[in-house]
């Protein structure tokens, strides 16, 4: 990543399901890691999840919608550790499951606050650091959604904010070449997370049904991005679309 002898990386919603097998998986493989999110007791269950003979994950409260919160963050790593290699920007959340006439403009402008402007926040601070620190240049690593290529019901919010999260890749790897700042999109489907615990209940299909659906483990997620992590820079995966194998995603279900 870089000639000095210490690798740092920061993980937006580190506290649980992906942003916590990322950070574990970080860690392992030698980086420095800030876990950051909006509650401290589910950070530190991630700290200490964390190996004791490698260099502790450190969390740090932040709200990723909010310009301060986030410029605090990063103000912090870098008086702490003077640069930043790898941001994964994991921190999202949905919006009520209602028909689209019916979702209130306040849950729109929420998931729409953490997922994009969250992203956008986040990445802006990322790449003002891997920008002007030497040696140059860092990695931002956005968690998309298979749902930045196809809706499910009743998701509009959501959907809308994942396909803008492939916008802002592209435009960060383009606006980054110039800086040795890379960025990728890994596009998981159905991981075995709190939140896609609905999938072995159950949920609802485009032509109508309710179907338990496959998942995958969360640390196969980590695995995937501590794997983008490890490239040099001169190489990316712009997108990675990581998902159960019986999932109903291509074709036609």
């Amino acid at each position: 990543m870089s000639d000095i002898d210490y690798k740092v990386a920061i993980v937006t919603g580190g506290g649980t399901g992906i942003g916590r097998s990322s950070a574990l998986a970080l860690q392992k493989d030698g980086f420095t890691v800030v876990v950051c999110g909006r509650r401290m007791d589910l950070l530190k269950e991630t700290v200490e999840l964390g190996l004791s003979d490698k260099e502790v994950i450190h969390p740090i409260l932040t709200d990723v919608s909010n310009g301060k919160s986030v410029a605090k963050l990063f103000n912090a790593v870098k008086k702490k550790y003077g640069r930043l290699d790898i941001l994964f920007n994991n921190a999202g959340m949905g919006a009520p499951r209602v028909p689209f006439d019916e979702l209130d403009e306040i849950d729109w402008r929420q998931c729409v606050d953490v997922n994009l402007t969250g992203t956008f926040l986040c990445a802006q601070e990322a790449f003002k650091m891997m920008k002007n620190q030497r040696p140059q240049g860092g990695r931002i690593i956005n968690n998309g959604s298979v749902s930045a290529h196809n809706p499910r019901p009743d998701t509009i919010a959501y959907t809308a904010t994942k396909h803008a999260i492939t916008g802002i890749t592209k435009s960060i790897a383009l606006d980054g070449r110039a800086y040795s700042i890379a960025c990728s999109q890994l596009d998981i489907g159905n991981a075995d997370t709190a939140i896609g615990k609905r999938f072995k209940k159950g949920v609802p299909q485009a032509n109508g049904e309710v179907l338990v659906e496959p998942v995958i483990d969360s640390n196969e997620c980590g695995k995937a991005i501590a794997y983008i992590a490890s490239l040099p820079l001169g190489a990316n995966i712009l997108n990675m679309t990581l998902m159960a194998t019986n999932m109903p995603f291509v074709g036609r279900g």
